[in-house]
């Protein structure tokens, strides 16, 4: 006897609401695309049409070039972001560690303290971090811009939460191996926690390439600014009210972020859904 075959509307169903709903997220990103490639002038008129009437037009992101240094601020995201997710994983995956797998006192109040760091808001420090890098003479400098989120009190809270479901026996083995704690979270455990890293670095790089509220407070010039403070001079400086041009240049600045989520959004996903809430 044949098996009744499975009812696929439920399935369809399912996929056109969260195509639309994806659609929709993607609405103001689409937006900003099309306003980047149309001439003032159409990019308020009441009409909805996605590309110009006038045809494709790259004028806008000429000007960009033309004007704004943008392979310098492109290449500071770069060294920034990577400066500091290396160090909140260097920092964050040893500190996750402790608090999963090993057993020593006021680990319990330690975790508590970590949780707490979780609150404090991160204009807080801002004042006497500033006073203490123009003491140094570190301001407008890689070292001023990485250095106050080389420890993130997240990533310790992801990686102990995804720490916290890898079985003791993985680590029992590597004991019985012989080998040290340091060698184990390298060559043992960060290899398994690939894809909470993924996911950590994803959320790390997103909220750093677009912070504006540091750079703006410890950069100077063109030298050192990232990427969302190079979009705020060049709407200061040069393009003003000219609309298509910003975009043109936040399409620039953020297309780097599209692509590297779009490479990683696999391990992404893997990792959300894989790290624990339990305690």
């Amino acid at each position: 006897m044949a098996e009744p075959r499975a009812n696929p509307w439920p399935c369809a169903l399912r996929l056109a609401f969260l195509a639309l709903l994806g659609l929709l997220f993607l609405m103001p990103y689409i937006w900003m695309i099309s306003a980047s490639l149309k001439p003032l002038d159409e990019i308020f008129r009441a009409s909805l049409n996605l590309l110009p009437e006038t045809g494709g037009t790259l004028r806008n992101y000429a000007r960009v070039f033309e004007n704004v240094p943008v392979l310098t601020y492109l290449w500071n995201g770069v060294v920034v972001c990577a400066g500091i997710l290396f160090f909140q994983l260097l920092f964050a995956v040893p500190a996750g560690y402790a608090l999963a797998k090993l057993h020593f006192p006021g680990r319990d109040w330690l975790f508590g303290l970590v949780m707490l760091g979780l609150l404090v808001p991160y204009h807080v420090p801002a004042l006497p971090l500033y006073v203490g890098f123009s003491w140094l003479g570190l301001l407008n400098t890689y070292t001023a811009l990485i250095t106050p989120s080389i420890i993130s009190v997240f990533a310790i809270f992801l990686f102990r939460q995804f720490f916290k479901a890898l079985p003791d026996e993985l680590i029992h083995a590597a004991r019985i191996d012989g080998m040290n704690e340091l060698s184990i979270v390298w060559r043992v455990i960060l290899p398994n926690a690939l894809p909470a890293a993924t996911a950590f670095a994803i959320f790390s790089v997103v909220a750093h390439w677009n912070d504006l509220f540091w750079p703006l407070i410890v950069v100077t010039g063109a030298e050192r600014a990232t990427p969302a403070l190079g979009v705020l001079t060049f709407r200061s400086e040069e393009a003003g009210d000219d609309f298509g041009a910003l975009m043109a240049a936040s399409v620039i600045m953020t297309a780097p972020l599209v692509l590297a989520f779009l490479f990683a959004q696999r391990r992404f996903v893997e990792g959300i859904a894989t790290t624990g809430l339990k305690g």
